[in-house]
């Protein structure tokens, strides 16, 4: 569609180009600019243009255009701001949805832009309107309905405007009352209470007496008794049909029919079923499904084609019965899901065209007339690292499901797993107020249903068996979020697998055993970001599994090949070398770059054959949607709940938090048991019915979160209060309380519980303290070929058997007995008693999931493979633990940086040093400096360092022999 000069209102010129709400009248048949101190200040006798503008996740600008109609504005000012909004449509590029709203019946999505509600005034720009002045308050009743966003109408002020189905609000002059009908709902009732606080500030300075009456409760309190007293005393209210049973009957009693636009006349077109193939893209269509209206305009109408199918539908709703409809109109190629829902088939991908070259022509029209026009014409912003928004010093335990039971898995085999089974992993790390607890399963690609069934009750229990409090997700292999890599930090996923119900499995089914030999040939991909975000995945050992942007590590009984993609860089063949370790780690491995391999290497892979070169595509996240559930006998419905905030999350209900990579299902502390447990049901569901029509994978993974146990990987989608999660009582309760008390009410947050410390670390460490390395023994005799400075880095590292490998290693401090100085450690580097603390760590069987004492005080402790033995040697090991000190006492000529660790100079840091220091995590060597000259090496500050992404920080401390 082409756009000139006279098409465009000059009101319109440099709108949308950022986020935000921006509204104008219709002033004689003008748009006139509405300043944000008026905005939701609507008059009954106008009408108005509102363009709500968000700044969607991948940077771009999108645009949502509605014209309001006040139930006294004039046809001729009605049919202007449908005309302009069309115009304002092509000045933003064509392709804003444009909605119609008519006062009390406007969609959800306008509402939720004026939280709490609207309360349109009388008057009028027009003639023969005035707008009311100021004048002695007049007692007014309003009838509120809506469970998420609320419709307000000012209704006569007599008792025969009462109901029991809907929440009433009587504003006096000095007590605003709400009177609650006995059939509405808790939801309501607090969103009700949204509304009286308005009034009281809008109305009152936020200076008068609330009261709330009860349906029912006749003369029991005096409050109620000065509530009827205005309507001449008690008399008992009669039944009324409900609000949405009037609404049902005008959605039920209207077929849909889909018209074409020819000259402003509304043909009929299409047979028993809709398709997409009805719908030409010169053309405009009209959709009319009873309570909404679709306008469609197809890329390649003019301006004037879209003028006059908005016109023809506006006449098809001048019918009476039509005062509740809503029109939509939508550009092709930019559908609303709503209208797409409507047609029997609507192919994933439709071939249009969308070309910037409208756009770009209004963008060249404002700029020569000094307009900014950043906002038109967005960039994609770069793409950052992902961040896990989770702590990575916490403990984590991993159970192996055989059957319908579990196994609790050593430090060193947890981070091993196998594509034929299923998982369950519990993670206790330190949170804001508490510590918080993550209970996972994971799925093997080739694992069976029975073992996936049972790893979801296994876990399911662990959950319940802690009333609830623990997170809980459901993770299929290859679809495993930024999370589950931050808490296991480097995991082997190898073929095959060891559970019975595997073996089994392919044993009926007549399928070669291929689980993992370590004297086999076999392939691995190495993939992640860094020592704590790293994997290798084996795969089929054919040439065909190579790929030019990963590293892989290929190996028999006797060889070990490594191989580099002509995309990899520095920091992936590291990863590779980090691997090897735990792969072959006392085999020489020779090195392949692609383009230059050995015929040694393509033998072991059956030959050449082509490969693809591009990176494997992984779900991205998207702007998040909100939607509210309901859950019976089996089917599930959701409403979506617009410009969501966190007090949209009701104590009584259960919501999802829909990101496309990521499900989060929350359920409020008001949900009974029974609907708890079908949570992970109905995240399922969600799933499968795709309600937002974006193709969402079923192995996309679930998280249940808990009302007042919210991880920070969920909270960050919401400017978050955690005072809002510690009230207690419904949400009329909660919402009444702050009401009457005129704020927030004063809450006791929980003190914070001291978590475990985990392996003599701090609890809650400086984020260059957070990941977990890897580890290796210093015994072992280094004889690849790799250079000097990783061959010192790793001669450093510990032995991998010494500790769960899961858990951060060791810091400087050490474990001494009280009979053990800094003396005598200067000449024992490891005192007999150390190695009988270390003897008896690795003697001690595993156990079973640590509950934190807070958590513990409040449950009974779960009853599966629970051990006496286990809990006698878990109370020995603590009291051995007891008579230790923790704190190590500072070396003479030894200062301590506000870290707690040790300060030591740049020179015996390095790895070239002829003085190392070998007491200390080599991966962290930075850590040991001192301020000043951390930051005349680094040139910045530690915490300026510790926001560059991971590899930045690597290539820094490379290049100071410090990695």
């Amino acid at each position: 569609m082409s756009v000139s000069m006279r098409d465009l209102d000059s009101a319109f010129q440099g709108a949308g180009q950022k986020a935000g709400i921006e509204i104008w009248r219709i002033e004689n048949f003008k748009p006139v600019l509405v300043p944000k101190s008026s905005h939701g200040k609507f008059f009954t006798g106008d009408s108005y243009v509102i363009l709500k503008t968000t700044a969607s996740k991948s940077g771009a600008l999108r645009h949502d255009i509605h014209y309001w109609l006040g139930k006294d504005t004039s046809q001729d000012e009605a049919g202007t701001a449908a005309i302009k909004t069309v115009e304002l449509d092509a000045a933003l590029g064509g392709r804003a949805v444009q909605y119609r709203e008519v006062q009390g019946h406007e969609t959800e999505k306008f509402l939720s832009y004026f939280k709490p509600c609207i309360i349109p005034q009388e008057g009028g720009i027009a003639s023969g309107f005035k707008r009311a002045e100021a004048e002695e308050h007049k007692i007014r009743l309003f009838v509120c309905r809506g469970k998420h966003v609320i419709h307000v109408k000012e209704v006569p002020f007599s008792r025969s405007s009462l109901n029991h189905d809907d929440i009433f609000i009587l504003d006096t002059q000095s007590k605003i009352f709400q009177f609650n009908g006995s059939n509405s709902s808790i939801q309501e009732r607090a969103k009700a209470l949204e509304v009286v606080q308005y009034i009281k500030d809008t109305y009152h300075d936020g200076k008068c007496e609330v009261a709330v009456v009860e349906d029912g409760k006749l003369m029991a309190d005096a409050e109620a008794g000065e509530f009827w007293g205005f309507f001449g005393g008690f008399a008992p209210l009669p039944r009324k049909m409900t609000i949405s049973e009037e609404n049902n009957n005008i959605v039920h009693s209207h077929s849909t029919k889909l018209y074409s636009v020819d000259k402003g006349q509304a043909v009929p077109v299409g047979g028993d079923s809709l398709t997409r193939d009805l719908l030409e893209t010169n053309k405009c269509y009209i959709l009319d499904c009873g309570i909404e209206v679709f306008v469609w305009m197809g890329r390649n109408t003019s301006l004037d084609e879209r003028k006059s199918a908005s016109g023809a539908a506006e006449e098809l709703l001048k019918g009476s019965d039509r005062s509740k409809s809503h029109m939509i109109r939508v550009i092709e190629g930019f559908e609303t899901v709503m209208f797409k829902s409507k047609f029997d088939c609507w192919p994933q991908e439709t071939n249009v065209t969308v070309s910037e070259d409208g756009r770009g022509k209004v963008a060249a029209l404002l700029k020569r007339q000094g307009v900014n026009v950043k906002g038109l014409l967005k960039a994609e912003p770069v793409k950052e690292e992902p961040q896990a928004f989770i702590d990575c010093t916490g403990n984590l335990q991993v159970w192996r499901v055989n059957g319908q039971e579990k196994v609790l898995l050593s430090g060193a085999d947890q981070t091993k797993l196998y594509s034929g089974d299923c998982y369950i992993f519990q993670y206790s790390y330190p949170g804001d107020e508490k510590e918080e607890i993550l209970i996972g399963t994971w799925f093997g690609k080739q694992s069976v249903e029975d073992d996936r069934a049972s790893a979801i009750s296994l876990a399911s229990k662990m959950v319940e068996s802690m009333k609830f409090l623990p997170v809980q997700a459901r993770i299929y292999e290859g679809h495993e979020p930024i999370q589950f890599f931050s808490i296991f930090q480097s995991f082997i996923v190898l073929k095959g697998g060891l559970s019975d119900g595997y073996k089994t499995y392919i044993a009926e089914k007549g399928i070669p055993d291929e689980t993992y030999k370590e004297d086999g040939v076999a392939l691995f991909r190495i993939q992640g970001s860094g020592p704590d975000n790293m994997q290798a995945i084996q795969v089929e050992p054919v040439a065909a599994s190579l790929n030019s942007s990963y590293c892989y590590i290929l190996h028999n009984d006797s060889t070990v090949f490594t191989w580099s993609g002509n995309l990899t860089s520095s920091e992936n063949q590291e990863l590779v070398e980090r691997q090897l370790d735990l792969i072959k780690p006392n085999l020489q491995s020779k090195s392949q770059k692609e383009g230059a391999e050995s015929e040694q290497f393509w033998e072991l892979l059956e030959g050449k054959s082509e490969y693809p070169s591009q990176k494997i595509a992984r779900e991205p996240e998207s702007d998040p949607h909100l939607f509210s559930c309901t859950f019976s006998k089996g089917h599930l419905k959701v409403s979506e709940i617009y410009n969501f905030t966190q007090d949209d999350l009701m104590t009584e209900d259960i919501f999802i938090l829909d990101c496309h990579s990521e499900i989060f299902v929350w359920v409020g502390q008001q949900v009974d048991s029974k609907s708890k447990m079908h949570a992970l049901t109905i995240g399922e569901k969600f799933i499968g019915h795709d309600f937002l029509l974006e193709n969402l994978p079923h192995e996309v993974p679930i998280y249940i979160v808990l009302e007042g146990s919210e991880p920070p990987f969920f909270t960050r989608f919401f400017t978050w209060d955690s005072a809002k999660t510690n009230m207690h009582g419904n949400s009329f309760q909660r919402k009444l309380s702050i009401v009457k008390n005129g704020g927030s009410p004063i809450v006791d947050k929980p003190k914070r519980r001291t978590p475990a410390s985990y392996s003599g670390r701090s609890s809650v460490p400086d984020k260059s303290q957070r990941s977990r390395s890897m580890s290796f023994s210093p015994d072992r005799v280094r004889v690849r070929g790799r250079s000097p400075a990783f061959n010192a880095l790793a001669a450093n590292f510990e032995n991998p058997n010494a500790r769960n490998l899961s858990t951060p290693p060791p810091m400087v401090r050490k474990l001494y007995p009280k009979s053990v100085t800094p003396d005598s450690e200067k000449s024992a580097p490891k005192s007999s008693a150390i190695a009988a603390l270390s003897a008896s760590f690795e003697k001690t069987p595993p156990r079973e999931p640590i509950i934190p004492k807070s958590i513990r005080a409040k449950v009974s402790p779960e009853p599966a493979n629970s051990k006496p033995e286990s809990n006698s040697k878990e109370n020995s090991m603590s009291s051995r633990i007891e008579s230790l000190t923790i704190q190590e006492d500072v070396k003479e000529g030894e200062a301590e940086d506000e870290e707690g660790l040790p300060i030591y100079p740049y020179e015996r840091l390095k790895i070239t040093s002829t003085d190392p220091i070998t007491e200390i995590d080599v991966t962290k060597r930075e850590t040991y400096l001192s301020s000043e000259e951390f930051r005349e090496k680094f040139g910045m500050k530690k915490d300026a360092f510790y926001k560059l992404p991971k590899w930045k920080q690597n290539k820094l401390k490379m290049a100071l022999q410090l990695f």
